[in-house]
């Protein structure tokens, strides 16, 4: 491993006090990362380098300075913003672990973290077993990857890479990974760490992907509407240059450019932004797009709580339009792919109430259709199983690949 790992992965041990030099070493996890898992893949041994360099990078994030519990980073100048790393520092936690003493022990390690875990995994894999799917299709943040502050540094772990992908190269036909993220410059390819060519990366909410001989694909847009999203994009691209608003584009989502529509933040998960200047600058992203589109016949807004997603509309009829949800994604998808949504058995997994439209598009073709779902909330699971019989509920997105990974052993 050691003569397989450049030194340009190599990371040593340093003090973080900006914001730049924080996105800077989680990039080069990702950069370790993919190597190591590319080692796995090709039955390379493993040896003491990268788990040093992971131990590293730990002990960077550990070390940021902390105010009142919370880490504080520069963003320039005087201007501090405090930041949540459960995701960055426990992940590679995880990962340090599983590396040093192997998938057995993990999963042992994983039931201590997570109540009920061997339980869910039990009903998971016993239910699943010696299934071959035809299509899976799967959200990624909150469901097969834990929730992350930021998705800049949503870097995809080494064992959840390794779960998922040995998962998709033994049991399915067609992988699809459908999110409503970009695709690049700050999308699902900067944050992945799977092999090339092992999984289809469906972004912008599946307007774009990249399918399984690496080549890019997009979803049609009208020009005119083009022209409105970029004018949109210019807009809230100045906004957030603005000191007063920069901050939105620091936290959660930030801003995303995606094909076919765009995402700002307006909340995190930890909410350090205050109730009352959050619905201001929803209110001033709600005037933006408004006055752009006058008679609200070409963008669509969702918030999120989190986010708020501006969506191109697509036409439905003569007198009607609307967003672009992952139902339309599922049948442009098949579309492009042909992947027979009539042939089951598929596996499709999500986690909010957005990915509900992506079950119901294959329960609607055939029976055949299983689900394994991520949430706590009782109400949705309970539409998720109306609507897809064949569902497994679990509370995590650990115990999720960890049932993948069962299946494919």
């Amino acid at each position: 491993m050691d003569e397989m790992l450049m030194s340009n992965d190599i990371i040593s041990r340093q003090e973080i006090f900006t914001l730049k030099q924080f996105y800077d070493l989680m990039a080069k996890t990702r950069d370790l990362r993919l190597q190591i898992v590319e080692n796995i893949f090709n039955n390379r041994p493993l040896t003491s380098t990268c788990i040093d360099s992971l131990a590293n990078a730990h002990a960077s994030l550990a070390n940021i300075p902390l105010e009142q519990k919370k880490r504080i980073l520069v963003i320039s100048g005087s201007k501090r913003i405090t930041v949540d790393l459960t995701y960055e520092i426990t992940e590679l936690e995880k990962d340090i672990f599983y590396l040093e003493n192997g998938e057995p022990a993990f999963i042992k390690y994983l039931e201590k973290i997570h109540s009920d875990f061997r339980m869910h995994l039990d009903i998971g894999a016993m239910k699943l077993k010696g299934m071959q799917f035809n299509c899976f299709m799967t959200d990624r943040d909150g469901t097969i990857n834990n929730y992350c502050g930021r998705y800049r540094s949503s870097v995809q772990s080494v064992y959840n890479s390794v779960f998922i992908a040995r998962f998709a190269k033994k049991r399915t036909a067609c992988p699809i990974i459908l999110t409503s993220a970009p695709l690049e410059n700050f999308g699902i390819v900067d944050v992945s760490v799977s092999p090339e060519k092992t999984l289809i990366y469906a972004a912008s909410k599946g307007r774009e992907f990249i399918d399984l001989t690496g080549k890019r694909r997009y979803c049609h847009i009208d020009g005119q509407k083009q022209i409105l999203l970029d004018k949109l994009n210019q807009r809230l691209s100045d906004l957030v240059k603005d000191p007063s608003f920069e901050k939105f584009s620091l936290i959660g989502s930030g801003l995303q450019l995606k094909f076919g529509q765009t995402t700002i933040a307006r909340q995190n998960i930890t909410n350090s932004i205050s109730e009352d200047e959050s619905d201001a600058f929803l209110k001033k992203i709600r005037e933006i797009v408004f006055e752009l589109d006058p008679k609200r016949k070409n963008f669509i807004i969702e918030d999120t709580g989190l986010d708020i997603e501006i969506i191109l509309t697509i036409e439905v009829s003569q007198c009607g339009v609307k967003d672009f949800d992952k139902a339309d994604a599922v049948k442009y998808l098949n579309s492009e792919l042909n992947f027979d949504m009539t042939k089951g058995p598929h596996l499709v997994c999500g986690d909010t109430s957005s990915d509900i439209p992506m079950i119901k598009a294959f329960s609607d073709k055939t029976e055949d259709t299983w689900s394994i779902f991520v949430t706590k909330d009782n109400e949705l699971a309970g539409k998720v199983k109306y609507i897809c019989p064949n569902s497994i509920i679990v509370p995590e997105p650990d115990m999720l690949v960890a049932i993948l990974s069962f299946l494919s052993i």
